[in-house]
């Protein structure tokens, strides 16, 4: 076999292999064995029809088609090796000549992987926010405590902003009550905003056994979008009542024995989760720095992919899940068409260069992937799925993507690698050490490499 290559752009090859007839004896002995089984002719047993009966019966065209079939992926994969390349997606296939007995000639049309000039990227330079947990924000998350430990009681007065009321529903548009306009025994927290417009003026001031009509526009349901003419009944008003911010509140709330410690916890861990905070703000801008450093040729069959892959996961799956239209989320998003696609685009492209340039520094600094490091990145994955880990596990392997796990826990270390050699300051000008928070920055620096991943096969 003998295989030329030709460079069509940056990210694509034209591939001219000629195959010598004899090399294609294994695979025309397969087609004639297979057409055996396949075929029955009088006077011969199954399976024992001579090769010239076959070719007189169903023509040698036949058999030649099956076995250029059978031959063409294994002289495909062989080009591919003799001329070191790292194909994209599936080649297009031209058969350009096919003499019997004499020759097989065919070109193969696919995208490569670019070969990438990875600069010195250790003069990065990014600044991010600095750690700084205030009072304020103590007290909110204390605050926030105290509102899951809030009770309520019935009250006999009129209800006010914060009280939690009861309520009967029955929506009207032009007159007729809508079929799926009726709701009862709905608990409503007035000044949520939670539900209707105009219903907070509705109900507050009115005591239970009161009504009140009002106008609104409806979110959603069989008249999504017309006015309606809503009445309300409120049938119980009930307050909230918050515990009192001391020790007996420490106790009730959490491990601790005084308002102080759960005080001194909230601020550790909201310190922990600014530093988590921190550290991916760290890997995104340096991601951002880096692809500034690289130029990357796009290959536009895989681009055209990745972008129908995105468009029909969220089509079909995340929107599909929630029970929206794209045309309604569009609608919620306040976007136009165009402008969905040329974000989307964005992203892909974005999504395409981060994974070619990771991947050209994991094989620049000979990145491997440790056992531990690939137990521990799939338990993670497991947690976000909602699947246990042997669950996990047992789908990665029946899908094949054991590949695909073992590259993004590299990627995300060829990230960490040009963080490290990058400099991160805060936003007071200090010089940021992520090792302080190791367990946040990997990740942080994970997630920010898998954010940006493409799917795209070899």
């Amino acid at each position: 076999m003998k295989s030329a290559v030709e460079t069509l752009n940056p990210t694509r090859v034209r591939l001219t292999v000629e195959v010598p007839f004899e090399e294609l004896k294994p695979s025309l002995d397969a087609a004639y064995k297979k057409i055996n089984q396949q075929v029955s002719v009088p006077g011969f047993r199954k399976g024992k029809i001579p090769a010239r009966v076959i070719d007189q019966r169903f023509g040698r065209g036949a058999v030649l088609e099956e076995a250029v079939n059978d031959a063409l992926p294994k002289f495909y994969t062989e080009a591919v090796n003799e001329g070191e390349l790292n194909p994209l997606g599936q080649p297009e296939v031209d058969i350009t000549e096919l003499k019997d007995g004499e020759l097989l000639t065919f070109t193969a049309e696919v995208d490569i992987r670019p070969a990438l000039e990875i600069p010195d990227y250790s003069g990065i330079e990014v600044t991010v926010d600095a750690v700084e947990v205030t009072d304020e924000d103590v007290e909110k998350s204390v605050e926030q405590l105290r509102e899951r430990f809030a009770t309520t009681s019935p009250v006999e007065r009129a209800a006010a902003e914060g009280d939690i009321v009861t309520l009967d529903l029955e929506a009207k548009v032009d007159g007729e009550v809508l079929e799926d306009g009726v709701a009862k025994g709905v608990d409503y927290t007035i000044g949520s905003g939670q539900l209707l417009d105009g219903i907070d003026e509705a109900v507050t001031g009115l005591e239970a056994g009161a009504s009140a009509t009002f106008t609104s526009e409806l979110k959603g349901g069989s008249a999504e979008g017309k006015e309606a003419e809503v009445k309300v009944d409120v049938t119980a008003v009930k307050s909230r009542e918050l515990p009192a911010l001391d020790d007996e509140f420490a106790q009730l709330a959490s491990e601790f024995d005084t308002l102080e410690e759960l005080k001194a916890d909230s601020r550790e861990r909201l310190a922990r989760m600014k530093k988590f905070d921190q550290a991916t703000q760290a890997q995104e801008k340096v991601l951002e720095e880096l692809l500034k450093l690289v130029e990357v040729p796009m290959p536009e069959k895989l681009l055209e992919d990745e972008i129908n892959t995105r468009k029909h996961n969220l089509e079909h799956h995340q929107l599909g899940q929630m029970g929206l239209t794209l045309a309604k989320y569009l609608e919620i998003q306040g976007k136009t068409a165009e402008e969905f696609d040329a974000e989307l685009k964005e992203q892909a492209e974005k999504g395409i260069r981060t994974q070619f340039v990771l991947d050209e520094i994991v094989n620049k600094e000979k990145l491997s992937v440790g056992q531990d490091e690939l137990t521990e990145h799939l338990m993670r994955r497991a947690q976000s799925s909602g699947m246990s880990p042997d669950q996990f596990a047992q789908a990665v392997v029946e899908q094949g993507q054991v590949p695909m796990l073992v590259g993004e826990v590299a990627r995300g270390k060829a990230l960490a690698t040009v963080v490290e050699a990058a400099t991160v300051k805060d936003s007071n000008g200090e010089v940021v050490d992520l090792e302080d928070g190791e367990d946040e920055a990997a990740e942080a620096t994970e997630a920010a490499a898998e954010g940006a991943e493409a799917k795209n096969e070899g």
